[in-house]
């Protein structure tokens, strides 16, 4: 497939271009939104060896000054301690309010560079360069930054869109499975959010061949929303489809459990909840949806059930950013292609996970 483009529509408006090999072509791809400048690339010790040089040497060739800076893999290192040795790294380069900062890496890498973005010099461009499923279809577009604090995460954070996204699907080719697997869950949540047919052809696995696709349209479903309701005031909430049950999950697991199969785990129980306890909008018995999207996560190598029990679900969740006062947003699947938003009061998200929680 031909390299993309996707034009986002907010403050600012920005470009997510993909496509594969994209990574050694990111230094002239930039130099539209991002003038030549000092260019701080900050990635994880995972990715560092895989694409740190290649991203350096474009850069250079493309005539920026390029400083960078690794930390530890993983989600554990989303955190005060990181962000602040980020954000030492960047005065001690001395970068400037011209200089821009770089995001290398999945989903923790783009949250807490944005973040750091936002906070230095208070606010500096950023750029990001996904190399995880994940963060392509999902947390690389939109302009939210976050670090995870001991209550919660992503409890702490900005929004701050970046001035380009620039995603090489090469990198996507050769995750590890659960690596793999965790963005997959992300598609298929917008899958289930947004449209049957994507949905359909994910059903029976995603290939490879399939990437360059379902990426595009994962990005612009999200772009749309993100368009509409930029600082998630409503529609945006959507996108948090089985994620306040999937943090709890992350949360009671001392975040061992991955995103991805954490998400999919709550989407899963999300959707058994629904039917269950007779949400379904069109009031119809339509016990096949739940069918189809479990056997999706698993076809995906993702769970669809959770060891951790309701109880200590729902506590973990009482620090959920969705929560406001009393109540809490959760979103319900009514059918594939179509979700709602339904606010209910604290105490009974117990008795909405206990509907969803245990498998037929």
């Amino acid at each position: 497939m031909s390299i993309q483009t996707i034009h986002v529509r907010t403050n600012p408006e920005y470009d997510v271009t993909i496509g594969p090999g994209l990574l050694a072509e990111c230094g002239p791809r930039l130099k539209e939104a991002v003038p030549l400048c000092h260019m701080a690339v900050v990635t994880e010790s995972n990715v560092a060896p895989l694409y740190l040089e290649t991203v350096k040497n474009s850069l250079l060739e493309a005539g920026y000054k390029v400083s960078t800076y690794v930390f530890p893999a993983g989600e554990g290192s989303k955190n005060f301690h990181t962000l602040s040795n980020i954000l030492e790294f960047l005065a001690e380069e001395q970068l400037t309010r011209t200089g821009c900062v770089a995001a290398l890496g999945g989903g923790v890498t783009g949250d807490m560079v944005g973040l750091a973005a936002a906070l230095y010099l208070r606010g500096v461009k950023y750029v990001q360069l996904p190399t995880t499923l994940l963060a392509a279809v999902d947390s690389s577009v939109g302009g939210k930054t976050a670090i995870d604090l001991s209550a919660g995460k992503n409890l702490a954070g900005a929004f701050l869109q970046p001035a380009a996204v620039i995603c090489d699907t090469d990198c996507l080719k050769t995750l590890p499975r659960h690596v793999f697997a965790d963005g997959a869950a992300e598609a298929l949540k917008t899958a289930v959010l947004s449209d049957e047919r994507l949905f359909a052809k994910m059903e029976g696995g995603l290939r490879d061949s399939m990437l360059e696709e379902i990426v595009a349209h994962c990005v612009a479903y999200k772009a749309g929303v993100v368009e509409r309701d930029e600082k998630e005031q409503g529609e945006r909430k959507l996108l948090n489809l089985g994620h306040t049950i999937g943090h709890a999950i992350e949360k009671c697991s001392g975040f061992t459990i991955p995103h991805g199969h954490a998400v999919a785990a709550g989407l899963a129980i999300m959707t058994r909840a629904t039917e269950n306890l007779g949400w379904l909008t069109d009031g119809a018995k339509q016990t096949w949806e739940a069918d189809r999207i479990e056997s999706a996560v698993e076809s995906l190598g993702l769970p669809s059930s959770t060891e951790y029990p309701p109880e200590a679900l729902a506590k973990a969740a009482l620090s959920d950013k969705k929560r406001a006062g009393n109540n809490i947003t959760i979103v319900v699947p009514s059918k594939i292609g179509h979700c709602e938003l339904k606010t209910i009061p604290v105490i009974q998200l117990q008795s909405v996970i206990e509907a969803g929680w245990a498998l037929e």
